[in-house]
């Protein structure tokens, strides 16, 4: 799908409140945290956790799961190199409103194409893009996948399946990497939870 906006004599319409302004009044500076790896390898358990420590906290956080934005948002797309793409470049422009409202935005998603995260960065702010590389081996991946969806795409029953039968490109220069086969959860959220305390984006507890 192209990328060129279609829609003609449209103008952006600013408001009179800021994101500043509801910072000021949430107490937190936004972000968006964007989890990226195979399937299985604990994006969405980790954000999951993640968003209620956050929470405990009093700090206003939502997560962008990807199969959950694939039963609304993006139900019209499947998995094809192209529609891999459309589906970052949409998820990254609602996480652009999600970080612009003050919120501390998770979003867990394969995101295969180091191209597409790096797009989504380049929507943002700096500072407001913070890659989130879940590392953990395929076959760890696979000891975890209760879903069987590894078994199924080496029966080559699911087409195009990330790391199996499509790529996934490894981050270059991720602001976390997380080695969710060795870290325990409460690990891994304690890790994330370190950097955004040490980064200014919370306030140490």
């Amino acid at each position: 799908m192209s990328e060129a906006t279609k829609a003609t004599n449209i103008v952006w319409h600013p408001g009179n409140v800021n994101r500043e302004d509801r910072q000021r009044i949430l107490g937190h500076r936004a972000a968006t945290m964007w989890f990226t790896g195979l399937s299985g390898s604990g994006k969405s358990t980790v954000a999951v956790a993640l968003e209620k420590a956050l929470w405990d906290r009093g700090i206003v956080s939502y997560i962008l799961d990807g199969d959950n934005i694939r039963h609304g948002l993006n139900k019209d797309l499947g998995f094809s190199p192209e529609d891999r793409t459309e589906n970052i470049r949409r998820i990254g422009e609602v996480a652009n409103l999600f970080t612009d409202a003050g919120v501390m935005n998770l979003t867990a998603f394969i995101s295969p194409y180091r191209a597409d995260r790096d797009k989504v960065r380049a929507l943002m702010q700096p500072g407001d893009f913070i890659e989130v590389y879940v590392d953990c081996p395929i076959e760890t991946c696979e000891k975890r996948d209760v879903k069987g969806l590894y078994a199924k795409a080496r029966e080559g029953k699911i087409p195009e399946f990330t790391g199996i039968s499509a790529p996934y490109e490894t981050p270059t220069n991720p602001e976390i990497v997380l080695k969710t086969g060795d870290l325990s959860l409460e690990q891994s959220v304690a890790t994330l939870l370190s950097y955004l305390e040490t980064n200014g984006y919370l306030k140490k507890a």
